[in-house]
């Protein structure tokens, strides 16, 4: 896609991610983990591609993803969906979970370190009339893992009305979670809450 580095994919994802924080080179090049000069050379050559938003706040720029724009859409459910292959254990485990128009995010201490972690955190928006469908699909899964399966279930306008009101549980999900299905669909909901 458009020959994004990986680096620079961290760069995208980290600003999508962060949809309360505002971004700036030097709190960039600390996220990611390279100079300050290398994030300005990033964040110009995303500029000129027309991915990102710009806001002076006092001496700084900071950057939001152009989420009205089809390609930077595109680009960012891409690198969510990159991000998620991963996870490939968890992508199998949860499977049964990937249909239609659902969403489905794993957070928590899962991501780090398996033995140490106490559960399985994993988030799932999906319609209303989905919730039998997957009651059944984590039952399934539960009487196969060792660890218990902690899920959040909730709908689109659950979702998009706890980030609009800020709710730190929510955006902390956002920040560290791994999108395993529905990419496009996520993209499309943070799309609705997010901008300067």
């Amino acid at each position: 896609m458009a020959g994004i580095t990986e680096t620079e994919g961290k760069i995208l994802l980290a600003i999508f991610k962060g949809i309360d924080d505002y971004y700036n080179a030097n709190s960039l090049s600390k996220i990611i983990g390279i100079s300050r000069i290398g994030a300005m050379k990033i964040l110009r050559k995303f500029d000129k591609m027309g991915l990102l938003e710009r806001k002076r706040i006092g001496k700084s720029i900071t950057y939001k993803i152009r989420l009205n724009d089809d390609y930077a859409r595109k680009l960012i459910a891409y690198l969510l969906a990159d991000e998620a292959n991963m996870q490939k254990r968890w992508k199998e485990e949860f499977k049964g979970l990937f249909k239609g128009e659902r969403i489905v995010l794993l957070f928590g201490s899962i991501l780090g370190n398996y033995g140490a972690a106490r559960d399985i955190d994993i988030m799932i928006v999906m319609g209303e009339s989905e919730i039998k469908d997957v009651n059944n699909a984590l039952a399934d899964r539960q009487t196969i893992l060792s660890k218990k399966i902690h899920a959040i279930k909730l709908t689109s306008d659950d979702l998009h009305n706890s980030i609009t009101k800020k709710d730190k549980a929510m955006i902390d999900i956002i920040k560290k979670s791994i999108v395993l299905y529905g990419q496009d669909k996520y993209v499309e909901v943070i799309k609705n809450v997010t901008s300067f």
